[in-house]
């Protein structure tokens, strides 16, 4: 059994597979837009699948759902007057099991709780667009510590709200205040005390959640800030290297996709560091150089999707969809059929959300097309379509702005 044991651990830092203990968190279990979801219908209805429950209540946001141990977590701000955010609590048949402030949200340009819940255990962490995380307990949405990126980690504002979904690994949440003293920090997820700080390149924060990954030993946390992509010690938080991407807005919203010892990284400007890019670390993970850059790709929050050796991904506000092949760098096609927006993946298809019309369609897509199978539009909720969609045993989670709208996709 011990050299079983043994083998296992090997093979596991050998292939770059991580020891998250999330239960839930941002575009599912390796925050790489792909669900381990089987069995789920080939085609909807003209009227799309059957909704099993739905809440219009939760104010205004764009954070997706968690979903963990028969509860559903997900963060709006029912009264912008009040600026007031709360952790919304359901079962999985849409019962409101509670809703519990965490303080003041985001209510400034596009105004909205932003945060995607990450669920461990029986605790639930958020960060608020105003700049703070909190643990919660799932159980009654009571709060066991608090962190204030202005008052305790010196950070630097962001126009548009601070967006981070968090992320936990072991005994440690990583989050991105920005700033020059503490840009990027972990904590004790069960205190919410410093384990350590690093002041990386110094820059604000910006949109994007972190990764951490095992590359050939070494435990790395990359995530971007307002014009880099950085890579750190995940252990230490000693910064290993930068590279330069820009976004005129400084909007980096896109998470970063590892693979193989490579980094695919996805925004979108008018200037030559952005668009699609992938980087190849060196051996130890202390050094990263661009492999190629394809800046025709222009996806600026949507999320990316890697299948088989190819990036799949929609341009913003526009009904173009990307395949890239990640050998060359070269676009392989452009596919028009459907608008622009959030994507995931599960069970051998494309399930894509329309951020400009609030359509949801059901793709089959590998190198040679992008083919539409099936579509609906969502019936419910208010202002932009940019929650990302959520799968959790056979149902497919799409909130709306102020709704939450809750799918039976399972063909048994």
């Amino acid at each position: 059994m011990n050299k079983f044991i043994l083998f296992a651990a090997w093979v596991a830092i050998i292939s770059g597979i991580t020891t998250a203990t999330a239960q839930s968190q941002w575009r599912g279990p390796n925050r790489d837009g792909i669900y381990p979801e089987t069995h789920l219908l080939k085609e909807w209805p003209v009227e799309g699948p059957k909704m099993l429950w739905s809440f219009e209540g939760l104010g205004t946001g764009q954070g997706s759902v968690a979903i963990a141990k028969d509860k559903v977590f997900v963060t709006g701000i029912p009264d912008t007057l009040t600026a007031e955010g709360y952790l919304f609590s359901f079962d999985t048949n849409g019962k409101l099991l509670w809703k519990k402030s965490y303080g003041k949200d985001w209510t400034g340009i596009f105004p909205g709780a932003r945060s995607t819940p990450t669920v461990v255990d029986d605790l639930v962490y958020v960060e608020s667009g105003n700049g703070s995380v909190h643990c919660m307990k799932a159980q009654d949405g009571e709060t066991v510590w608090s962190v204030d990126f202005f008052k305790d980690l010196q950070a630097d504002s962001v126009q548009f709200g601070f967006t981070e979904s968090l992320l936990v690994d072991g005994d440690k949440i990583y989050c991105t205040p920005g700033g020059k003293i503490n840009n990027v920090v972990a904590l004790n997820r069960f205190t919410g005390k410093m384990i350590w700080s690093s002041p990386a390149y110094g820059e604000k924060a910006t949109y994007s959640s972190p990764i951490v990954f095992n590359h050939n030993g070494q435990r790395l946390l990359v995530n971007l800030t307002s014009t880099s992509i950085i890579g750190l010690d995940a252990n230490t938080g000693e910064m290993y290297w930068r590279i330069h991407q820009f976004q005129d807005n400084k909007i980096h919203a896109n998470t970063p996709v590892y693979f193989d010892g490579k980094l695919l990284i996805s925004s979108v400007s008018k200037k030559d560091s952005s668009g699609l890019v992938m980087l190849q670390l060196s051996p130890d993970g202390k050094k990263a150089e661009i492999v190629w850059r394809n800046k025709e790709f222009v996806n600026l929050m949507g999320g990316i999707i890697l299948k088989d050796g190819f990036v799949y991904g929609s341009a913003y506000l526009q009904p173009k969809w990307f395949c890239v092949d990640t050998k060359t760098g070269l676009t392989k096609y452009v596919a028009k059929e459907f608008g622009g927006g959030p994507v995931i993946y599960a069970d051998g298809l494309f399930y894509c959300y329309a951020e400009k019309d609030g359509e949801i369609a059901l793709i089959d897509g590998n190198p040679e097309q992008f083919r539409l199978i099936s579509k609906f539009k969502v019936p419910m909720g208010t202002a932009q379509h940019w929650a990302h969609p959520v799968m959790a045993n056979g149902h497919l989670y799409v909130r709306h702005n102020n709704a939450l709208m809750v799918y039976d996709i399972n063909t048994n």
